[in-house]
Formats: structure tokens, sequence, C-alpha cells
């Protein structure tokens, strides 16, 4: 299945913004792909505020968090995978979610033609596992 992350994102920012707070989402600044100022992260991380009043041509998909934002004035166009979200909260009571580390399946994806153990009747090696979300 593809992560809940990107949806759970979208969702608390949603959230957020109808009942009038300004969304944040917090980054690992060190995942690859992120491409933020680093003179404003601070021990790998940076808080970013997401609401319309900071941001220009904010796009969520499942893969991305892009958008335009100033920091010290000047322009700069902010990338963030969704796997990199550790949190999405409101600024004003820190109302939110926050995320543990992407999980990587051991196996890579089946081919075009679906996973041959599954069709052979041979069981998969993945067991379903849940994580306490805080």
């Amino acid at each position: 299945m593809t992560s809940s992350r990107p949806y759970l994102v979208r969702a608390i920012h949603e959230w957020i913004l109808d009942n009038d707070l300004t969304p944040h989402i917090v980054v690992n600044a060190d995942a690859e792909g992120v491409r933020v100022p680093s003179e404003y992260v601070k021990d790998g991380q940076i808080s970013l505020n997401v609401s319309a009043a900071a941001v220009s041509g904010l796009s969520m998909d499942n893969d991305w968090i892009v958008f335009d934002a100033r920091f010290g004035g000047k322009s700069f166009p902010v990338s963030v995978p969704t796997g990199a979200v550790l949190a999405i909260f409101a600024k004003e009571n820190g109302a939110g979610m926050s995320f543990g580390e992407e999980e990587h399946q051991d196996d890579p994806p089946p081919g075009p033609g679906g996973d041959d153990k599954l069709k052979r009747g041979e069981k998969s090696k993945a067991q379903p596992a849940l994580r306490i979300v805080k």
C-alpha cells in the first residue's frame, strides 16, 4: 500500500485552516531531496509556515510539497518530499499530528505481472505491523 502520510498531511492542513489557525510543518531537513534555506535549519529540522498568507503556489501531492516562501525578505523555492514531513500542527495551539520515520519495504515492488510468489501460492515475507501514532 502507499503511504498514508501525504493524505493525513493534506487532511490536517485543511482541518487547521477550517479552524482559522496557522498550519506549520516540521521537516527533516537532512532527508534526500529536501530543499529549504539551510540557515534556518536547527538540529536537522525546520518548521515551515504553510498558510496561504505565508506561501505562494502551494502544491501538496502524494510525493512532494512544493511552494515559494520568503525568508529574510528573499523569495526561496521550497521542495519537501512528503516522507520528510515529521509533523503538521497549528501554531496557535499545537494541535496536529507527528509522524515516525518512513518505513521502507525490504522486498522490491512486484514487476508488471504482479508478485510471482503470491501467484504460486507462496506466503509473502511481509507481516502486518502496528505502530503507535502520537
